[in-house]
């Protein structure tokens, strides 16, 4: 059983993973690989003077697998509630987590066989968005949404940023108490 397991392995689900397997969460991300930034070359990311967006993927998977986060590669087909949670079906093996994030880009199929409400999307190209409360939460308890697929701006940082966002509410939920997550320098000897 997983405490979280992230759907998209792009910015948004990655950002999210980094936080969430640095909180000390069980964390598994499923990456189907069709993700948009895959095609992407970023000039406009902060604090990054220029990469090409499969780069920019492999890092995050890398930071996200350094605190501890699991991936796996494929497609989920189906998410199932169960007592303790979710049930992930995926053309490799089903899995349990007992929150989920939805990070599926422009994608929202698998939520719409869910039940999550949608509505329509505000970005070109973008017709359909889940709809979620100021947290990231959908129609669904325990399911989550970040970055495009929640209506955000389809940019790099922002869909980074949301995903943070949301993984922050998840930890928060779970832990019952507001989680931050604040690194500082090292003194210098």
């Amino acid at each position: 059983m997983y405490d979280i397991a992230i759907v998209g392995a792009g910015p948004a689900g990655g950002s999210a993973a980094v936080f969430a397997a640095k909180a000390g969460k069980k964390t598994l991300v499923f990456d189907s690989d069709q993700g948009v930034t895959k095609r992407a070359w970023l000039e406009n990311h902060y604090g990054v003077l220029e990469i090409s967006g499969p780069d920019l993927v492999e890092t995050g998977k890398k930071q996200a697998s350094k605190f501890g986060a699991e991936f796996v590669s494929g497609k989920v087909t189906n998410i199932a509630k169960t007592d303790e949670g979710f049930k992930l079906e995926t053309d490799s093996g089903t899995y349990e987590a007992k929150h989920v994030i939805l990070a599926t880009g422009m994608l929202t199929d698998l939520a719409e066989t869910v039940g999550v409400q949608t509505k329509p999307g505000t970005e070109p190209r973008v017709k359909t968005i889940l709809e979620t409360d100021a947290n990231g939460k959908t129609s669904v308890e325990g399911i989550w949404a970040a970055g495009t697929c929640a209506g955000v701006s389809m940019h790099t940082i922002v869909t980074a940023g949301d995903g943070a966002k949301v993984a922050i509410n998840v930890i928060s939920e779970m832990n019952g108490e507001r989680y931050v997550d604040h690194d500082v320098l090292k003194p210098k000897e």
